[in-house]
């Protein structure tokens, strides 16, 4: 799949993964569509991409990923400028064990309420182009991390989410490949702040500090190429694709078959 004239849309799109993610597609030949609740970084980043073709195919736009409402205008918005919307990463995402229903709200709700929004647009069932969603889960959502329960817990239901809508739609046809991305840890602000976050577990934080050193720091750049594999690579839908320091690995799941007694 070339990216040439695509159309993304990346959710937390400001800084860290995302902003990777939106500069790679970006340079790629893909029309970028920034979407996140810190405006002066999402207009900073918007105007950089710009200038480096002057072709204005990046645009930012405020929205918070827990508002459906704010995530249909912004896709609605997406889709009128640019003319149909082929690629969405459902990124935004953050830790904090304290404020737990946060956490849900935006890494499990927020990717679903992303989706949904998407495929109004996407969907050949619903007269679009059809696309790929890559989904930004975790190691965590495969090997939970035991200092942060909730937030493993909501990066192993993106997971699940995304293998769930990958068969959805290739049963019902949307046209749309579904994929998680699943990286260890990546040098963002997420992980500054990780020892800060865990709320009741800060007991677990040495531990945690000890799987830190042993595991290595990603850059978010590394993370992006990942993202540009699972993209391009049309043979990718319902995947699982964890990324650590060591290199790669696609995740294999056990296979239910279901046979009537």
């Amino acid at each position: 799949m070339s990216l040439q004239g695509k159309v993304a849309v990346v959710t937390g799109a400001a800084a860290g993964i995302g902003k990777a993610f939106s500069e790679i597609l970006f340079r790629n030949g893909a029309k970028v569509v920034l979407l996140d609740v810190n405006e002066s970084a999402g207009k900073s980043l918007m105007e950089a991409l710009n200038k480096e073709d002057g072709q204005n195919r990046a645009l930012f736009l405020s929205c918070d990923v827990q508002s459906e409402e704010q995530l249909k205008a912004a896709f609605k918005t997406a889709a009128d400028i640019f003319g149909g919307i082929d690629i969405l990463c459902n990124n935004a995402g953050i830790l904090n064990e304290d404020d737990w229903e946060l956490t849900v709200a935006i890494n499990l709700v927020g990717v679903v309420k992303g989706t949904y929004a998407a495929l109004e647009h996407m969907s050949k069932l619903n007269g679009g182009r059809g696309g790929v969603i890559v989904n930004t889960a975790s190691m965590a959502g495969i090997k939970p991390l035991l200092s942060c329960p909730v937030y493993s817990a909501t990066k192993s239901a993106v997971i699940g989410f995304s293998r769930a809508m990958a068969s959805a739609s290739t049963t019902a046809g949307f046209g749309i490949r579904f994929n998680s991305l699943c990286p260890a840890l990546v040098q963002t602000e997420l992980l500054a702040s990780l020892t800060s976050k865990l709320g009741r577990f800060t007991i677990l934080e040495p531990p945690t500090r000890q799987l830190m050193n042993k595991h290595g720091v990603l850059s978010a750049s590394e993370v992006a190429e990942c993202l540009l594999e699972l993209v391009t690579d049309e043979s990718k839908n319902g995947e699982a694709l964890m990324v650590s320091s060591r290199g790669k690995m696609y995740t294999t799941f056990p296979s239910i078959e279901m046979e009537p007694k």
